[in-house]
Protein backbone atom coordinates (compact mmCIF):
# COMPACT_ATOMS: atom_id res chain seq x y z
CA UNK A 1 0.00 0.00 0.00
CA UNK A 2 1.22 3.49 -0.83
CA UNK A 3 0.63 6.34 1.62
CA UNK A 4 1.15 10.10 1.47
CA UNK A 5 2.14 12.08 4.57
CA UNK A 6 1.52 15.83 4.43
CA UNK A 7 3.22 17.30 7.51
CA UNK A 8 5.40 20.39 8.03
CA UNK A 9 6.99 19.21 11.29
CA UNK A 10 10.22 17.78 9.84
CA UNK A 11 11.00 15.63 12.85
CA UNK A 12 7.54 14.06 12.97
CA UNK A 13 7.55 13.61 9.19
CA UNK A 14 10.82 11.67 9.33
CA UNK A 15 9.58 9.54 12.23
CA UNK A 16 6.34 8.64 10.46
CA UNK A 17 8.11 8.01 7.17
CA UNK A 18 10.57 5.60 8.77
CA UNK A 19 7.97 3.87 10.96
CA UNK A 20 5.46 3.31 8.17
CA UNK A 21 8.13 1.97 5.83
CA UNK A 22 9.12 -0.47 8.56
CA UNK A 23 5.46 -1.56 8.59
CA UNK A 24 5.78 -2.41 4.90
CA UNK A 25 4.14 0.64 3.32
CA UNK A 26 5.52 2.66 0.42
CA UNK A 27 5.57 6.28 1.58
CA UNK A 28 5.73 9.67 -0.11
CA UNK A 29 6.03 12.94 1.81
CA UNK A 30 5.09 16.59 1.39
CA UNK A 31 5.94 19.46 3.74
CA UNK A 32 3.36 22.02 2.61
CA UNK A 33 -0.23 22.05 1.40
CA UNK A 34 0.50 22.91 -2.22
CA UNK A 35 2.97 20.06 -2.65
CA UNK A 36 0.60 17.75 -0.81
CA UNK A 37 -2.33 18.62 -3.08
CA UNK A 38 -0.20 18.15 -6.20
CA UNK A 39 0.95 14.68 -5.15
CA UNK A 40 -2.49 13.64 -3.89
CA UNK A 41 -4.03 14.69 -7.20
CA UNK A 42 -1.41 13.11 -9.46
CA UNK A 43 -1.31 9.68 -7.79
CA UNK A 44 -3.95 7.29 -6.42
CA UNK A 45 -2.79 6.78 -2.83
CA UNK A 46 -4.35 4.14 -0.61
CA UNK A 47 -4.46 6.62 2.28
CA UNK A 48 -3.30 10.13 3.18
CA UNK A 49 -2.10 11.33 6.59
CA UNK A 50 -2.84 15.05 6.62
CA UNK A 51 -1.87 17.78 9.04
CA UNK A 52 -4.30 20.71 9.31
CA UNK A 53 -1.87 23.57 10.02
CA UNK A 54 0.33 23.67 6.92
CA UNK A 55 2.23 26.38 5.02
CA UNK A 56 0.94 27.59 1.62
CA UNK A 57 -2.38 25.75 1.95
CA UNK A 58 -4.01 24.36 5.10
CA UNK A 59 -5.17 20.80 5.36
CA UNK A 60 -8.89 21.62 5.32
CA UNK A 61 -8.72 23.55 2.04
CA UNK A 62 -6.42 20.87 0.58
CA UNK A 63 -8.98 18.19 1.34
CA UNK A 64 -11.87 20.30 0.05
CA UNK A 65 -10.08 20.63 -3.29
CA UNK A 66 -9.10 16.96 -3.38
CA UNK A 67 -12.66 15.81 -2.70
CA UNK A 68 -13.77 17.38 -5.99
CA UNK A 69 -12.06 14.52 -7.83
CA UNK A 70 -10.95 11.80 -5.39
CA UNK A 71 -12.25 9.71 -2.50
CA UNK A 72 -8.84 8.79 -1.08
CA UNK A 73 -9.16 7.89 2.65
CA UNK A 74 -7.74 10.68 4.85
CA UNK A 75 -6.70 10.70 8.50
CA UNK A 76 -6.13 14.15 9.98
CA UNK A 77 -3.05 14.51 12.20
CA UNK A 78 -3.35 17.65 14.31
CA UNK A 79 -2.74 19.31 17.64
CA UNK A 80 -6.26 20.78 17.54
CA UNK A 81 -8.36 18.67 19.90
CA UNK A 82 -11.64 20.52 20.42
CA UNK A 83 -14.93 18.98 19.32
CA UNK A 84 -15.45 21.86 16.89
CA UNK A 85 -12.11 21.15 15.21
CA UNK A 86 -12.95 17.46 14.87
CA UNK A 87 -16.36 18.24 13.41
CA UNK A 88 -14.83 20.62 10.84
CA UNK A 89 -12.28 18.05 9.77
CA UNK A 90 -14.82 15.25 9.39
CA UNK A 91 -17.41 17.48 7.69
CA UNK A 92 -14.77 18.59 5.21
CA UNK A 93 -14.40 15.00 4.05
CA UNK A 94 -11.90 13.52 6.49
CA UNK A 95 -12.38 9.87 7.43
CA UNK A 96 -10.61 9.83 10.79
CA UNK A 97 -8.90 12.18 13.23
CA UNK A 98 -6.00 11.62 15.60
CA UNK A 99 -4.60 14.22 17.99
CA UNK A 100 -0.89 14.88 18.48
CA UNK A 101 0.99 13.51 20.30
CA UNK A 102 -0.26 10.04 19.44
CA UNK A 103 0.87 6.46 19.89
CA UNK A 104 2.28 4.92 16.71
CA UNK A 105 0.56 1.60 17.40
CA UNK A 106 -2.81 3.35 17.50
CA UNK A 107 -2.03 5.20 14.28
CA UNK A 108 -1.05 1.97 12.53
CA UNK A 109 -4.30 0.33 13.70
CA UNK A 110 -6.34 3.26 12.37
CA UNK A 111 -4.49 3.12 9.04
CA UNK A 112 -5.17 -0.61 8.67
CA UNK A 113 -8.82 -0.26 9.69
CA UNK A 114 -9.48 2.64 7.34
CA UNK A 115 -7.86 0.90 4.38
CA UNK A 116 -9.93 -2.23 5.07
CA UNK A 117 -13.10 -0.16 5.39
CA UNK A 118 -12.41 1.72 2.16
CA UNK A 119 -12.14 -1.64 0.37
CA UNK A 120 -15.21 -3.17 2.07
CA UNK A 121 -13.14 -5.78 3.91
CA UNK A 122 -14.64 -6.32 7.38
CA UNK A 123 -12.18 -9.08 8.27
CA UNK A 124 -8.40 -8.65 8.54
CA UNK A 125 -7.96 -12.16 7.10
CA UNK A 126 -7.97 -12.87 3.37
CA UNK A 127 -8.54 -16.56 2.62
CA UNK A 128 -7.72 -17.87 -0.86
CA UNK A 129 -7.97 -21.65 -0.90
CA UNK A 130 -5.31 -22.99 1.46
CA UNK A 131 -3.60 -19.59 1.65
CA UNK A 132 -4.52 -17.25 4.52
CA UNK A 133 -3.18 -13.69 4.67
CA UNK A 134 -3.47 -11.94 8.04
CA UNK A 135 -3.33 -8.20 7.31
CA UNK A 136 -2.98 -7.34 11.01
CA UNK A 137 0.11 -9.39 11.74
CA UNK A 138 1.20 -9.32 8.08
CA UNK A 139 1.72 -13.05 8.08
CA UNK A 140 0.94 -15.74 5.53
CA UNK A 141 -0.18 -19.31 6.25
CA UNK A 142 -0.18 -21.97 3.52
CA UNK A 143 -1.71 -25.35 4.34
CA UNK A 144 -1.47 -24.58 8.04
CA UNK A 145 2.23 -23.70 7.88
CA UNK A 146 3.67 -20.16 8.17
CA UNK A 147 5.55 -18.80 5.15
CA UNK A 148 8.17 -16.11 5.69
CA UNK A 149 8.04 -13.28 3.15
CA UNK A 150 10.02 -10.06 3.00
CA UNK A 151 8.08 -6.83 3.59
CA UNK A 152 7.98 -6.09 -0.14
CA UNK A 153 6.96 -9.64 -1.06
CA UNK A 154 4.17 -9.48 1.49
CA UNK A 155 2.91 -6.12 0.22
CA UNK A 156 2.75 -7.44 -3.36
CA UNK A 157 0.90 -10.59 -2.30
CA UNK A 158 -1.52 -8.63 -0.12
CA UNK A 159 -2.32 -6.17 -2.91
CA UNK A 160 -2.95 -8.95 -5.42
CA UNK A 161 -5.09 -10.79 -2.88
CA UNK A 162 -7.19 -7.72 -2.12
CA UNK A 163 -7.80 -7.31 -5.85
CA UNK A 164 -8.17 -11.02 -6.65
CA UNK A 165 -10.24 -12.10 -9.65
CA UNK A 166 -9.06 -9.14 -11.70
CA UNK A 167 -5.84 -8.37 -13.55
CA UNK A 168 -3.53 -6.00 -11.69
CA UNK A 169 -1.23 -4.22 -14.10
CA UNK A 170 2.45 -3.77 -13.49
CA UNK A 171 2.02 0.01 -13.50
CA UNK A 172 -0.69 -0.25 -10.81
CA UNK A 173 1.58 -2.34 -8.61
CA UNK A 174 4.41 0.14 -9.01
CA UNK A 175 2.12 3.08 -8.29
CA UNK A 176 0.72 1.58 -5.10
CA UNK A 177 3.73 -0.28 -3.70
CA UNK A 178 6.84 1.67 -4.71
CA UNK A 179 7.67 5.21 -3.61
CA UNK A 180 9.19 8.14 -5.52
CA UNK A 181 12.76 7.01 -4.91
CA UNK A 182 12.52 3.48 -6.30
CA UNK A 183 13.41 2.42 -9.81
CA UNK A 184 10.21 1.31 -11.56
CA UNK A 185 12.05 0.42 -14.77
CA UNK A 186 14.00 -2.48 -13.30
CA UNK A 187 12.93 -6.13 -13.14
CA UNK A 188 12.48 -6.00 -9.35
CA UNK A 189 8.77 -6.76 -9.59
CA UNK A 190 9.40 -9.92 -11.59
CA UNK A 191 12.01 -11.05 -9.08
CA UNK A 192 9.64 -10.47 -6.14
CA UNK A 193 6.78 -12.37 -7.80
CA UNK A 194 9.13 -15.26 -8.62
CA UNK A 195 10.25 -15.42 -4.97
CA UNK A 196 6.65 -15.32 -3.71
CA UNK A 197 5.70 -18.25 -5.92
CA UNK A 198 8.75 -20.20 -4.82
CA UNK A 199 8.00 -19.66 -1.13
CA UNK A 200 4.25 -20.34 -1.33
CA UNK A 201 4.82 -23.53 -3.36
CA UNK A 202 1.39 -23.09 -4.90
CA UNK A 203 0.31 -21.62 -8.27
CA UNK A 204 -1.62 -18.79 -6.65
CA UNK A 205 -0.37 -15.91 -8.83
CA UNK A 206 -0.91 -16.08 -12.59
CA UNK A 207 1.06 -13.92 -15.03
CA UNK A 208 -0.96 -12.36 -17.85
CA UNK A 209 1.63 -11.56 -20.48
CA UNK A 210 1.53 -7.96 -21.59
CA UNK A 211 -0.88 -7.01 -18.79
CA UNK A 212 0.21 -7.93 -15.29
CA UNK A 213 -0.74 -10.45 -12.64
CA UNK A 214 -3.90 -11.97 -11.23
CA UNK A 215 -5.14 -14.27 -8.48
CA UNK A 216 -8.15 -16.09 -9.88
CA UNK A 217 -9.41 -17.73 -6.67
Amino acid sequence: MRLLIVEDDTRLLRTLNRALKEEGYAVDCAEDGEEGLRKATELDYDLILLDIMLPKRDGLSLLAELRKTKKTPVIFLTARDTADDRVKGLDQGGDDYIVKPFDLAELFARVRALIRRSRNEPSPNIVLGDVTIDTLSKTVIVGGQPVILTAREYSILEYLAIHHKRIVTRSELYEHLFDDYEDTLSNLLDVHVYNIRKKLKTPLITTRRGYGYTIDR
